[in-house]
């Protein structure tokens, strides 16, 4: 079981923007927020999910080939959470559609200030 992803971001005032919409659609909170990260969650809902200014305090880089996925309770809103993503910036790396005979998922590149995926 994942405890919590965290991503690198070179802007956290846009990261935490972008993150508070979609975490919102998916019933998650910020349950800690600081100058170097902001992290949200649910009580009892699993993983967290964070984003944060590198450690070492060196430009964020690209992760080529990182992913994170949030888990969705039904299509409707996976359908939601990937238009409510385009519609902040982020870049359509696969739109919703059957990937599996069980696994229903879209794919988006966010917007490039908020974490390693480039736009």
């Amino acid at each position: 079981m994942i405890g919590y992803v965290t991503v690198g971001t070179n802007d956290l005032k846009k990261a935490g923007e972008f993150y508070d919409k979609i975490c919102s659609e998916l019933g998650m909170g910020r349950f800690m927020a600081d100058d170097r990260l902001i992290a949200w969650g649910s009580p009892g809902g699993g993983a967290g999910f964070g984003v944060a200014l590198p450690y070492d305090g060196k430009p964020m880089t690209v992760g080529n080939g990182v992913m994170a996925a949030f888990g969705a309770k039904d299509k409707a809103q996976v359908d939601r959470v990937y238009k409510l993503a385009l519609s902040l910036g982020g870049k359509c790396e696969g739109a919703p559609g059957q990937r599996s005979e069980k696994f229903y998922a879209a794919i988006s590149a966010i917007p490039k200030a908020t974490s390693s995926t480039p736009s």
